[in-house]
C-alpha cells in the first residue's frame, strides 16, 4: 500500500486501530485535538502490554495533537474489572500515589523520546477523591441504566463468577474522568486497549447526555504472538518498563526473541520508524530471516525508546558477547562488562601469590563444576578465557590476562559463559 498520508491512516497501517467511533478520522484531520489515555497505578511500573495504547498517544502527539497522560490515582482505589476473572486487591491511597509518581515519570520520558511535544500529566485523584457520593449518583448515575451497564462486556463477562458493586461502579468513574477532561481541558478523544471499549464509550455517552457534547473513542487490539501466546509474558513473568524490574538487556532480548512472523508487525506497532524504513526491514527479513535483522532493529528501537540510546547500545554489545563467540573481549569497555555482570553467572576471584588466577575455582564457583570435571574440560579444550582456549594442563592463567586488569570472560563448551572479576 502507499505510505500513509495522515495520522489515522498511519495508525491503521501500523495495526494500532481496533475500534473507533464514527467520524474519528475526519475529527482528527480537522485540526489539533486533545487526546488522553488513562493508566491505573496498580503496580510501580508499566509493562510492555501498556506500550500499545502508549504508542497511540505517541503517534497522535507526533502528528501535532495535544496529549494528556492520566494516572488513575482515584480509579486505582476501586480496580478495573476489565480482563479480570477475579477482583483485584484494593490499593490504599499511599500505594496508589507512590506508584502513580513512578508511572507518570515513565510516561513523560517515553512520550518525549517518541517525539510527542505537547504532553500534560494529570492524576484523576484530583477530582475523584473529592467527589461526594450523592452528588456523583445524581450527576453521573442518573445518566446510565443498569441495563446499559450490564450489556457492556466488562460487566457481562463477570456476571457468572460475580462482580462487586465497587467494580461495577468502575465504568461510571472512568466515564466521569472523560467528562471532567472534556469540560476542563477540551479532551475530545480517549484511547486505550480493546478491553477498554465499554469504559471509553460510557464516557462518550456521559458527555453527550450530561454536557450535550460529542467525543470520540479509539482502541488498539489486545495482542497475542503469532503462536497464540499472550503478548508481554515470559517464563519469568511480565516484561516491565522499569530497569530495576526488567533489565535493559533482558528487555532488549525480549524483542530480539520475537517470532519471525511477528517481527514486521511489532516494528509497525512499537516503533516510530518511518513506514519506508519498516517496509525495507520487512523485505530484508523475508529474504533472510536467519539474520534476524528485523528483530535486531525492533529491539534497538524499542529499547532506545524506553531506556535511551546508551543503554540500548550496551544491551546490543552484551547480547553479542553472550551469543557471538567471535567477539574479542579485550576490545570491550568497562561499561560493557559492568552491564554484563548481572546477566550471567558472575563471581569475584582473588589473585594467587604467584600472580595467577585459578581457572578451576572459576569453573566451580560459576558453573558448579568440580575440580576433577574442570580438569577434564580443560583436557577437551572446552574452556577459554577472554577468547583464548586453554591448554589441557592450563589450570591457572596469569592475572595480567584480565581485561582492564579486572575482567575474565570464561566460556565452558559452546554455550555456557561466566564472568570473573579480579579483586
Amino acid at each position: 500500500m502507499p505510505e500513509p498520508t495522515n495520522v489515522f491512516d498511519d495508525l491503521t497501517w501500523r495495526g494500532l486501530v481496533y475500534q473507533q467511533t464514527e467520524g474519528l478520522a475526519e475529527h482528527l484531520a480537522e485540526g489539533a485535538r486533545t487526546v488522553y489515555c488513562g493508566y491505573d497505578p496498580t503496580a510501580a511500573s508499566l509493562h510492555v502490554g501498556n506500550l500499545v495504547p502508549m504508542m497511540l498517544l505517541a503517534h497522535l502527539g507526533r502528528a501535532g495533537h495535544r496529549i494528556i497522560a492520566l494516572v488513575g490515582g482515584g480509579t486505582a482505589l476501586i480496580g478495573d474489572p476489565s480482563g479480570k476473572s477475579v477482583e483485584r486487591p484494593l490499593l490504599d491511597s499511599d500505594a496508589a500515589d507512590a506508584n502513580g509518581r513512578q508511572i507518570h515519570a515513565q510516561l513523560a520520558r517515553v512520550l518525549e523520546a517518541a517525539g510527542a511535544t505537547d504532553v500534560r500529566m494529570i492524576n484523576n485523584a484530583a477530582w475523584l477523591r473529592e467527589v461526594k457520593l450523592l452528588d456523583f449518583l445524581r450527576d453521573v448515575g442518573k445518566h446510565f441504566s443498569v441495563n446499559f451497564l450490564l450489556a457492556k462486556d466488562t460487566v457481562a463477562s463477570r456476571l457468572e463468577t460475580g462482580i462487586s458493586y465497587t467494580e461495577f461502579s468502575y465504568m461510571l468513574t472512568q466515564a466521569y474522568d472523560f467528562l471532567q477532561l472534556y469540560t476542563n481541558h477540551g479532551v475530545s478523544l480517549q484511547v486505550g486497549g480493546a478491553d477498554q471499549w465499554g469504559n471509553i464509550t460510557s464516557g462518550t455517552e456521559l458527555i453527550r447526555r450530561s454536557a450535550g457534547g460529542s467525543a470520540h473513542a479509539l482502541t488498539a487490539p489486545l495482542l497475542t504472538t503469532a503462536s497464540g501466546k499472550k503478548f508481554g509474558k515470559t517464563e519469568g513473568g511480565a516484561v516491565w518498563l522499569d530497569a530495576a524490574l526488567t533489565s535493559p538487556y533482558q528487555f532488549y532480548q525480549f524483542w530480539v526473541n520475537a517470532e519471525d512472523a511477528d517481527a514486521g508487525r511489532f516494528l509497525r506497532m512499537f516503533t516510530v520508524l518511518p513506514p519506508a524504513e519498516i517496509t525495507a526491514l520487512e523485505t530484508a527479513h523475508a529474504a533472510a530471516p536467519h539474520e534476524r535483522r528485523a528483530q535486531k532493529a525492533l529491539a534497538t528501537a524499542v529499547t532506545t525508546l524506553i531506556h535511551g540510546a546508551a543503554k540500548a547500545e550496551l544491551a546490543q554489545s552484551v547480547s553479542r558477547v553472550i551469543f557471538d563467540k567471535t567477539v574479542n573481549p579485550t576490545e570491550l569497555g568497562n561499561d560493557v562488562f559492568e552491564f554484563l555482570q548481572p546477566e550471567i553467572p558472575s563471581m569475584q576471584v582473588a589473585r594467587a601469590a604467584d600472580g595467577t588466577v585459578d581457572v578451576l575455582a572459576i569453573l566451580e564457583g560459576a558453573f558448579g563444576v568440580s575440580r576433577g570435571a574442570g580438569k577434564k574440560l580443560l583436557q577437551q579444550s572446552a574452556v577459554s578465557v577472554n577468547g583464548v582456549k586453554l591448554a589441557g594442563d592450563e589450570a591457572s592463567v596469569a592475572a595480567d590476562r584480565a581485561v582492564h586488569g579486572r575482567w575474565m570472560l570464561v566460556r565452558k563448551g559452546g554455550r555456557d559463559i561466566a564472568l570473573a572479576e579480579l579483586i
